[in-house]
């Protein structure tokens, strides 16, 4: 038996397709049946299986199962829950890897796969493999069965191991995603005063779209925060995995501000750990991280590719402009935004002062929000090799580590190709706005060498 995949659905960090049009049942089985291969032939026999709050998740997991079991690979099956919830499952029970359905932040006729082989992550090469064994039908035969384990009490129990927060009054909003229950229980058992937005489970989402990392999608966080005067606010994409946080006045926190947050007590205890962010952060980060003793490391968009460089420095932290953070640091490494929640009331605690005080203690830089444009996927990286050039040949100030990243006197430019979507990633920050469309212009000259121009913005 063979199978083909839509070419559109293996990506570089997971499977992920449009339910019923470029991902099916078969779709599902079949990366039972070859995941459950690699761990065979790797000495394996259990997978943990978990899956999101979508209405297509239970009948793809039920294909995933069979094709797990068809070869010879034993299903635990810890039922609907965050992705970071599978991810721990992986880590503490008995098995060999897991695998999340899930659509993350991607509209509700969405869905796919995450997963960890053998505790590590799972990506790029190995998700194209799962493609080519699939297309010659290069499956293990065997036969197992599946448990169902309850284990959201055991994470919840997890995320306050170490608790050392005090009580603050905070806004809650799940977005209507996975990560609802898990809250739910876990307000419960935190000091202070919990007012909760969207918890019920629904994979339509009808009150807003699950990506706290789009300033609208926060606006019925901000207004509770207002209405109940509150000390802070934080928020989840549909799976769980990355984070949103308003102060008390109803800033947006970003990712790399959260990071400069989360940095601090952890270098405390750690003093001159590496502590990792991504490309699209901003420098006011990268100085911070030094200023607290620490070495900062600028590493290439993505989940998969921030775990490896986390293993490879021995990093306690890390984190993305998306609002993925990762806590190596008495935690498991993995990006859990509801942990992370957790920590940003602890922070708040052990550096003495609210949450506003230190958004409001950030240097005020001006910068843009992530652009991305559309552009023919053949075309992407060669238009980045050809900035990268010119740039070069010119003699500029440039980290190719993801891209081309760009200091001058005004502050800094980035162009990346997405690795995920056919679509460029433009970032600019600057001291001030004469500075910042100075920036723009350089972002848009190289474009127009490259016969492009940054046109409407393309959706996630």
């Amino acid at each position: 038996m063979t199978h083909n995949f839509h070419p559109t659905s293996l990506r570089e960090y997971d499977i992920r397709g449009v339910v019923g049009e470029t991902l099916t049942e078969k779709d599902a089985y079949a990366i039972g049946r070859g995941f459950g291969t690699l761990i065979a032939r790797a000495g394996g026999s259990r997978v943990a299986v978990g899956y999101d709050g979508r209405l297509s998740s239970p009948v793809l997991e039920a294909a995933l199962v069979e094709g797990l079991n068809a070869s010879g690979i034993y299903a635990v099956c810890v039922g609907m829950g965050p992705t970071p919830m599978l991810y721990y499952a992986e880590a503490v029970l008995d098995v060999d890897g897991g695998i999340q359905i899930t659509g993350s932040h991607n509209p509700a006729n969405y869905n796919g796969f995450k997963m960890v082989f053998q505790h590590g992550p799972f990506f790029g090469a190995d998700i194209q493999k799962l493609g080519r064994m699939a297309a010659q039908g290069d499956w293990v035969e065997g036969t197992a069965g599946s448990e169902r384990v309850e284990i959201m009490d055991r994470y919840v129990q997890r995320l306050l191991q170490d608790f050392d927060g005090a009580a603050y009054r905070i806004g809650w909003d799940a977005g209507n995603g996975a990560a609802g229950p898990v809250i739910e229980k876990l307000v419960k058992l935190l000091p202070g005063e919990h007012h909760l937005l969207f918890m019920d489970v629904d994979g339509n989402f009808p009150n807003h779209h699950p990506d706290p990392t789009e300033e609208k999608n926060l606006a019925d966080l901000k207004a509770l925060v207002a209405e109940k005067n509150l000390d802070f606010g934080v928020a989840f994409d549909g799976d769980g995995d990355r984070i949103g946080a308003i102060d008390g006045q109803g800033r947006v926190i970003w990712g790399d501000q959260l990071l400069a947050i989360f940095a601090e007590p952890v270098l405390k205890e750690l003093p001159g750990a590496t502590i990792i962010a991504d490309v699209k952060a901003s420098q006011a980060l990268y100085d911070r991280i030094a200023e607290l003793g620490g070495k900062p490391l600028m590493w290439k968009t993505g989940h998969s590719l921030i775990k490896s460089k986390m293993k490879e420095t021995d990093s306690p932290l890390a984190g993305e402009m998306s609002g993925h953070v990762f806590f190596k640091h008495q935690y498991y490494g993995f990006d859990d935004a509801i942990y992370a929640a957790v920590r940003l009331i602890r922070a708040a605690t052990t550096l003495g002062k609210s949450v506003t005080q230190l958004r409001s203690e950030m240097p005020a830089m001006v910068n843009t929000p992530e652009m991305r444009f559309q552009v023919d996927e053949s075309r992407k990286f060669a238009v980045i090799d050809e900035i990268l050039a010119r740039l070069s040949s010119s003699g500029a100030e440039v980290n190719d580590t993801d891209g081309a990243r760009v200091n001058t006197a005004d502050g800094w430019w980035l162009l990346r190709a997405s690795n995920t979507q056919d679509v460029l990633v433009a970032r600019a920050e600057a001291k001030d706005e004469a500075g910042l469309a100075r920036l723009m212009t350089q972002i848009d000259d190289q474009l127009a060498q490259s016969g492009l121009q940054r046109g409407p913005q393309a959706g996630h």
